[in-house]
């Protein structure tokens, strides 16, 4: 009876058909499995590759819904097609009412489903069902085998049998069950076309006529969800998981809905849920992985997304998200090379060149991140956030209009993108528009009030207007909207240094450094802030670790260059200002200032080369002239 064994292979949402089909091949005397309960996975994957392997015939079920899954290589249905290819099986495809081969291309993934329309297909016309099982019977599994049949393991035997008895105890497959199954299918393909309000309609219909239909009710919460309405959509997934509680897709959905209402934890729940009914479920990791970023797992994320890429290792997205959360926790290469990958699997992907962007400008290549930005913006023109950020990198490379033009494109397509007023309110202070730079400042705080980074920005166009009180404000805004702001403490104390505060401005360096070890600027400043007080010891003490934090200030040398004059250490003084010049060769100052120097010590030529060199370099320097005509006044002997 090897010619009458039969495997129907069937997607879980056209039970119906596979049962119609069981029972008429049954009815006719032929040995059929169908896994009746449709695991999608676990012990029993084996059992079901050893009885494709057992039997002649492999019947695949084809609806419009029945492959737009299988270009994940783990999707079961998939493996199943594959494994009877790669066995040699008689394969026949069933074809119903509105499927065709050229409308499912996109989901035939690899060497062997390619090969899936080349098979023999039957069409089964809705209203000639028994004609065209009857064709079946007497056309399509009357074929000799090309492959060896494989008898099932007697290991397997008792489960194999009590699958086929609860297939044989289901109930006769009703005329409505299948009209029901015509409107899903029909819902369907309004829902592929973006149709969803006539999508809905149909699932409502296919619901009237069978309401236990699960994958109706999950399938109207996805067009639910895709119209906004999540409230709707998730009581719909509650439905289905109460009829079919074994299906790992909808849990996963519900998930989706959860997370895109914010609750993140009911998101993770259904995630895991998902999982534990399908451990090869790449996409419900994909998903766990961004939810546990948002909450900050940042570990776990990265867990998650490595178990996404192992079960499917050409899955873009993954790679790409796995790089954003690399690149939070402050791995820059591991970043690059995650979007590398995306974009090596998906060379369209513009996100993906967005943050590889992100990552160059981060490591200091502005040019390879102005590249990239501009390859994000050719893939999709609507990109605010690459429009945003190319605006970040050419205003770092000195190209301020173009930094504006780009900020103000991220701002004609999202009027309500709140650092890209920001940062052209940056670039505008920059050009020296500080009432260009205040009003975008003012429109960041207006769209996102809790925005600390805009109130300092403000802070810093106030200052340069002369309105320290008004940045004295927008500081301590900032502060209290972020208390480990060290910035906004580092600019409130050079506000309240010039309104002559130089005990508060200390006490706000203080908090900058404290926050921020590392913050050489810091140092400087209140170096220059105890110089003022007098306390020369500590001012060189504060030059001396900015320097240690950074070998290249050319202005802390130049400083502390003053102090160690002040201190009568003129060597020591022209050392700095030596060194000052060495690294800004333009530096009028550190000229003027080394000239005096020498000056002091007896070195009038010296003194007037240096003053004429401040002079060259800005001719209206005062104190280099005053300085200079002292000099000469000097070398005359006046």
């Amino acid at each position: 009876m090897e010619h009458k064994t039969v495997f129907i292979s069937y997607r879980r949402t056209n039970i119906y058909h596979a049962r119609a089909i069981y029972q008429n091949l049954r009815s006719n005397g032929y040995d059929v499995f169908l896994d009746y309960e449709s695991i999608d996975s676990g012990s029993f994957e084996q059992i079901i590759l050893n009885q494709i392997a057992a039997r002649a015939h492999f019947i695949v079920i084809l609806t419009p819904s029945a492959l737009e899954r299988c270009a994940d290589p783990n999707d079961w249905l998939r493996r199943e097609i594959e494994y009877a290819i790669d066995m040699k099986r008689n394969i026949v495809p069933l074809m119903f009412e509105g499927f065709d081969f050229r409308d499912v291309q996109p989901y035939l993934h690899g060497d062997k489903m390619t090969l899936l329309p080349q098979y023999n297909a039957l069409r089964i016309p809705a209203d000639f069902f028994d004609e065209a099982m009857t064709r079946l019977r007497t056309r399509f599994l009357n074929k000799a085998l090309e492959g060896i049949i494989h008898p099932t393991p007697a290991g397997d035997v008792p489960q194999v049998q009590r699958k086929i008895a609860q297939a044989d105890a289901a109930p006769q497959v009703t005329e409505k069950q299948l009209t029901a199954n015509e409107y899903f299918e029909r819902a369907y393909q309004h829902q592929e076309a973006g149709n969803l309000d006539f999508a809905i309609d149909d699932y409502n219909t296919a619901l009237c006529l069978d309401p236990l239909y699960a994958a109706a009710y999950s399938n109207r919460a996805i067009a639910r969800k895709a119209k906004g309405d999540l409230d709707g959509a998730i009581e719909d997934y509650d439905a289905a998981i109460r009829l079919d509680p074994q299906f790992a897709e909808t849990y996963y959905n519900r998930g989706n809905a959860h997370a895109d209402k914010g609750d993140l934890d009911g998101a993770l729940d259904d995630y895991n849920t998902a999982l534990r009914l399908n451990p090869l479920y790449a996409d419900a990791y994909y998903n766990r992985g961004n939810t546990r970023h948002v909450k900050g797992d940042y570990d776990d994320a990265i867990e998650d997304y490595n178990a996404a890429i192992r079960l499917n290792p050409q899955h873009a997205n993954a790679y790409n998200n796995r790089g954003i959360v690399r690149a939070g926790k402050g791995d820059l290469d591991g970043a690059f090379d995650d979007y590398s990958a995306a974009i090596r699997l998906n060379p369209l992907h513009a996100t993906a060149y967005n943050n590889r962007g992100v990552a160059r400008k981060a490591k200091g290549d502005l040019d390879g991140a102005l590249d990239d930005y501009n390859t994000a913006l050719r893939l999709n023109p609507q990109d605010v956030e690459a429009y945003n950020n190319r605006g970040v990198a050419r205003a770092d490379k000195g190209d301020l209009d173009g930094a504006i033009e780009d900020y103000s494109e991220a701002l004609r397509l999202n009027p309500q993108f709140a650092n890209a007023y920001s940062n052209r309110g940056n670039a505008r202070q920059a050009k020296g528009d500080l009432d260009g730079a205040l009003d975008d400042y003012n429109s960041a705080i207006r769209l996102d009030p809790q925005y600390a980074n805009a109130y300092n920005n403000r802070g810093n166009a106030r200052a340069g207007k002369g309105n320290l009180d008004g940045a004295i404000e927008d500081y301590s805004e900032a502060l209290r909207l972020n208390p480990l702001y060290a910035n906004a403490h580092n600019n409130r104390a050079i506000a309240r240094k010039a309104k002559g505060d130089l005990d508060g401005a200390i006490e706000d360096y203080d908090a900058a450094i404290r926050l921020n070890p590392l913050y050489a600027d810091a140092y400087n400043n209140r170096a220059i802030a105890r110089h003022a007080k007098g306390d020369l010891d500590g001012a060189i003490e504060d030059y001396s670790e900015a320097l240690r934090l950074n070998s290249l200030y050319a202005d802390a040398y130049n400083n502390r260059g003053n102090a160690r004059a002040d201190k009568g250490d003129l060597d020591g003084a022209i050392e700095d200002y030596s060194e000052a010049l060495r690294l800004n060769p333009q530096d009028a100052n550190a000229y003027n200032n080394r000239g005096y120097a020498k000056y002091q010590k007896g070195d009038i030529h010296g003194a007037i080369e240096d003053y004429d060199a401040a002079l060259r370099i800005d001719p209206n320097h005062q104190f280099a002239r005053n300085n200079r005509e002292i000099a000469l006044k000097k070398l005359r002997g006046e």
